[in-house]
């Protein structure tokens, strides 16, 4: 029987969210006792990025580490691969305008998910004879690493000489294609907010066996510098909370070095820095999914849930343009898929139940009020000119 919990939220409201079994709940107390031990070892509290860290990786209890579901109908939310294949027909069209260009070359998906999106880009481009040399999967999870490989398997077993899991990065000189769907938006967030007293991060700390908010100097000085900029230049008031992403900043710089030649995609919900910024969104991005059921406690549920933050494009390109990177294109989802032709793909359904059902997927990745809107794409490119076709019907740069 599936029994909701008495859950709040840091505001006190009442959440129903789906009550976790006995095994999945002393997993949970198992990794908070690991994070009690370490804030206890740093002076009793820890920055949230740290926080989130340790929740969504702490080897062999984070939880992408753990070995329950994460994505589709039996996990805890549904990525554009998952809703479509679709989505990564119109990614392979992309990826395939590049490795022509090159003359051939590598992919490198970060983060693969399900696997499914792998698949259906390597279908793809095997089906219009523009494989890539080597298809690598970056994966950290080892439960999702054993998942992508037993897909990929069953479903493209003739070209598995082609894809290659890692756990690092490759060595500068990457020529091709890096993509990354709905990554950022999971790497660990700072914390902060504007006080009578000035900027002031948020930290976590342990009080009467809860997780609680406080407040503290900035764990840095780049952390400083940062809070303080974006105060001047947003005129955030007092009371004013949000997040600052310097993981994914250094992530595409160390992506700048590995990328000798071609595009690094990111495709991701956020938006650019004033609208990130802007005074009415007064209380952050955070957003934690369990189950398909979203709410904005990160405190509760802590291994089992995921825990995300909305993506800041313009420190991005800022990041990217700095590590000698060109930012090549900006914009929506809907733009990116429609430039890519994804209603083309409709003359191919065999029946009309089929086609109800593409439509049905087109509109849930297109619409504002869906996936559209929300969702961005920003284009990086190294020693590559040539217009992105993705970007053609829209291209928003000029709003970063």
């Amino acid at each position: 029987m599936n029994h909701d919990a008495d859950f709040k939220s840091p505001e006190g409201a009442r959440i129903g969210l789906p009550l976790p079994d006995a095994a999945a709940q002393a997993h949970s107390a198992r990794l908070q006792r690991v994070i009690a031990e370490e804030m206890a070892d740093n002076g009793g509290r820890l920055s949230f990025a740290r926080f989130m860290e340790l929740a969504l990786y702490a080897p062999g209890l984070g939880y992408y580490s753990g070995g329950s579901p994460k994505l589709g109908a039996e996990g805890d939310f549904m990525t554009a691969p998952e809703w479509s294949h679709l989505f990564s027909r119109c990614l392979a069209r992309q990826v395939a305008q590049v490795l022509v260009a090159l003359g051939g070359g590598d992919v490198l998906e970060v983060g693969g998910g399900s696997g499914v999106m792998a698949a259906d880009i390597l279908e793809s481009l095997l089906a219009d004879d523009c494989l890539p040399r080597r298809y690598y999967i970056l994966e950290l999870s080892a439960d999702l690493r054993d998942r992508q490989q037993s897909l990929l398997k069953n479903r493209l077993p003739h070209i598995q000489d082609r894809i290659i899991w890692l756990e690092r990065l490759p060595e500068p000189g990457f020529r091709g294609v890096i993509v990354a769907n709905e990554l950022l938006d999971a790497l660990p967030v700072h914390c902060f907010t504007i006080a009578e007293a000035g900027a002031a991060e948020l930290y976590v700390e342990r009080r009467d066996e809860q997780w609680s908010w406080c407040q503290g100097e900035p764990s840095s000085a780049e952390l400083s510098g940062r809070i303080e900029g974006l105060q001047q230049a947003e005129d955030l008031p007092v009371g004013y909370i949000s997040e600052i992403n310097l993981a994914a900043e250094a992530w595409v710089a160390s992506l700048a070095e590995t990328l000798a030649a071609g595009l690094l995609l990111l495709i991701d919900y956020g938006f650019p820095r004033r609208e990130y910024y802007h005074p009415q969104r007064n209380r952050g991005t955070l957003m934690c999914h369990y189950r398909h059921r979203a709410h904005a406690n990160p405190f509760i549920l802590v291994g089992l849930q995921d825990i995300t933050a909305h993506v800041e494009f313009t420190a991005l390109a800022e990041a990217a343009y700095a590590a000698g990177m060109k930012v090549a294109g900006y914009t929506t989802q809907a733009a990116f898929l429609m430039a890519q032709g994804i209603t083309e793909f409709m003359s191919e359904a065999d029946d009309e139940l089929t086609r109800l059902r593409w439509a049905q997927q087109i509109k849930k990745l297109t619409m504002p009020h869906e996936m559209g809107d929300l969702f961005k794409v920003l284009a990086l490119t190294r020693e590559f000119d040539e217009p992105l076709r993705g970007f053609g019907l829209r291209d928003m740069r000029n709003h970063l």
